[in-house]
């Protein structure tokens, strides 16, 4: 079967997810992400702390990676303004989406407008449509609250939690009741992977999901705890925190790598010029391998 058979959902955030989406933008309507939203860094950053609302910052990273990077579109919302004043750092497509946020009755009210603006036809949604951050406990009991200081931790948390705990939106569950492929990753396992599953009507969905979930590993080491830790100790953490392991296989880009949990698809993902990006065909390429490795597992078993 093949990919474009196929409905996919891929969920995650930052650059990562953006990646993905880019990747298999040929999808159009048959492709949705479901994007992170408690970043509180840079441009987002300074918006949430003008006024509650949820991040921005990656869903329009995801919106524009739907569109030509050389298209008007795509060129003003990922305009960033430099110098030192008020508007310093900050991105255009921040702004637009902040802007109507204040105005729109809903943030999918937002995002769709957006969208029929840049012509993206692939369902982007956030997480949820309630402000929410990530807090991360220490053993003992200590804690960090926000996506920025929980990747700067020196050891893993204990576990994570959102506060305030949140819902997430019926397309978002409908997407994934649909799905023949579930996508988590790439990304920062701790600050883009996990918040998603955090909001529980999400990992029940994919608990009781029809299709296949895989995860994609990161090429290279990302700048948090979650460095260290392999495939198993990474499954084994996500296990412990959202009562189950909702995950049917792994595409690792290291060689020789194996696992106790789940099937293991060992690949070459780097991109020959950029080598901290996942190059496309290479992508999906292993994306397929992954569905046909899932289809025989299911006639075998």
């Amino acid at each position: 079967m093949q990919l474009n058979e196929l409905n996919i959902v891929a969920i995650g955030g930052g650059h990562g997810l953006g990646r993905v989406l880019s990747t298999l933008s040929f999808m159009e309507d048959k492709l949705t992400g479901i994007v992170t939203t408690t970043d509180n860094g840079g441009s987002t950053g300074k918006l949430r702390k003008r006024s509650s609302s949820i991040a921005w910052g990656d869903l329009r990273n995801c919106l524009t990676e739907l569109v030509d990077s050389d298209s008007v579109g795509s060129q003003l919302f990922n305009f960033r303004f430099d110098g030192s004043d008020e508007l310093g750092g900050h991105n255009l497509g921040n702004l637009i989406l902040y802007g109507l946020g204040q105005v729109q009755s809903r943030p999918l009210d937002s995002i769709k407008l957006v969208r029929r603006m840049l012509r993206v036809r692939t369902q982007v949604l956030p997480m949820s449509e309630t402000p929410t951050d990530l807090m991360a406990f220490y053993p003992e009991g200590r804690c960090r609250v926000g996506e920025l200081s929980v990747d700067e931790m020196p050891i893993m948390p204990k576990n994570l939690m959102l506060a305030p705990l949140v819902k997430s939106l019926a397309p978002c569950i409908n997407a994934i009741n649909n799905a023949d492929l579930i996508i988590l990753g790439p990304g920062s396992f701790l600050t883009s992977v996990i918040p998603p599953l955090l909001v529980r009507d999400i990992s029940n969905a994919i608990v009781n999901r029809k299709g296949h979930c895989v995860f994609i590993d990161n090429i290279v080491a990302e700048q948090s705890p979650a460095a260290k830790l392999s495939i198993d100790e990474k499954l084994s953490w996500l296990e412990e925190n959202i009562g189950c392991l909702p995950i049917d296989s792994v595409i690792c880009p290291e060689p020789y790598v194996n696992s106790d949990k789940v099937d293991i698809i060992c690949r070459d993902l780097a991109h020959n010029k950029v080598p901290h990006h996942h190059d496309k065909q290479k992508l999906i390429a292993a994306l397929e391998a992954c569905i046909s490795q899932a289809s025989e597992s299911k006639k075998l078993a």
